[in-house]
């Protein structure tokens, strides 16, 4: 994996939450229980454009994904989830940091929008404490 500082980032958004889904043998980054991110590593039995590479499946705007894809050979659309909705970057590849993070972002943005205005409230509150905490 070319992105030695991915994990790190995707912890240090606030709410985030990471667990090992076993039967998918995905690393999963939620917000408000809902996935924003995942990092997998897809055998050999499924498509070749997925199979045996590291793989960060993000949300992304369906049509900021479509001008991705054309541009960037490391974006597919998304390994097991909606191909309009997610997309997945080959890790392995030369994607700029600064796009990644961006894309991350986007990602954990839509998730969070989506979320109820309690929740984010929650979630915003929480932090809040937490950093406060730690002065």
């Amino acid at each position: 994996m070319n992105y030695p500082w991915l994990e790190k980032y995707l912890l240090a958004k606030t709410g985030v939450t990471n667990d090992y889904k076993m039967e998918w043998g995905w690393q999963r980054y939620m917000v408000g229980g809902k996935l924003f991110a995942a990092i997998m590593h897809p055998s050999g039995e499924h498509a070749p454009a997925y199979a045996e590479k590291d793989l960060l499946n993000l949300k992304c705007d369906p049509m900021f994904s479509q001008l991705l894809r054309a541009e960037y050979r490391e974006i597919m659309p998304g390994f097991y989830a909606d191909k309009r909705t997610w997309i997945s970057v080959d890790l392995g590849g030369e994607l700029p940091d600064e796009l990644l993070e961006k894309l991350i972002d986007d990602s954990y943005a839509l998730v969070f929008e989506k979320l109820t205005q309690k929740l984010q409230r929650e979630i915003l509150e929480s932090a809040t404490a937490i950093n406060s905490d730690r002065l």
